[in-house]
């Protein structure tokens, strides 16, 4: 699953994935040219590169925008997949959702947290799952670092109320079946990427 010259970053000796929901309301390709905002869903793993750079591998990332889908996947090569995608604040908490267009696949997802205090101090694994400051792809015929450029996210405890879907499934990990042993909401931070090789 993970381009080479990158191997799995652990944590206590354990790998973990993510499902990450969020919305993109402003975007643009080389600092340049706007392509607007979207809602995105991902699946990720956790990376470490030859050189110590931590980051994240996507094995999916399905957005709601099929322009910023194949604008990413022809610069990055990044699994970028046209979806529909929900976000929403209900009386259940904040919910997600993904249901894919297009192949491969017709994964979907569903899920609600409710989203609760400020974490002041994050513990060992909230800093290991959110303190990325990069991300792994492979892209003609070369393994790629993209550094993100941003400030700590300020992260709230969130309950998780519920999932129902395929989402990681599809992105080829054992689906989840229980609860997660984290779950975490965030108002969002900005962000900007430089590139480099592996």
């Amino acid at each position: 699953m993970l381009p080479p010259g990158t191997r799995p970053d652990l944590f206590e000796g354990v790998a973990y994935a993510g499902l990450i929901a969020f919305r993109m309301p402003v975007n643009s390709v080389a600092g340049r040219l706007p392509v607007g905002g979207f809602d995105e869903v991902n699946v990720r793993v956790y990376s470490v590169d030859r050189h110590g750079r931590r980051g994240v591998v996507f094995l999916s990332m399905d957005a709601g925008a099929a322009h910023a889908v194949a604008a990413a996947r022809l610069l990055t090569g990044l699994p970028y997949l046209w979806s529909d995608i929900s976000l929403a604040r209900g009386r259940d908490g904040l919910c997600a959702g993904a249901v894919r267009r297009r192949a491969p696949g017709r994964a979907a997802g569903r899920w609600a947290v409710r989203a609760g205090e400020p974490l002041e101090r994050p513990g060992p694994l909230e800093h290991f799952l959110t303190a990325r400051w990069g991300l792994h792809t492979r892209h003609l015929g070369r393994t790629w670092w993209l550094r993100a450029d941003h400030r700590p996210w300020p992260l709230h405890r969130a309950e998780f109320l519920r999932y129902e879907g395929d989402l990681l499934g599809a992105a080829g990990l054992v689906p989840l079946t229980g609860r997660p042993v984290s779950a975490l909401w965030s108002p969002g931070t900005d962000t900007g990427f430089t590139v480099s090789l592996v």
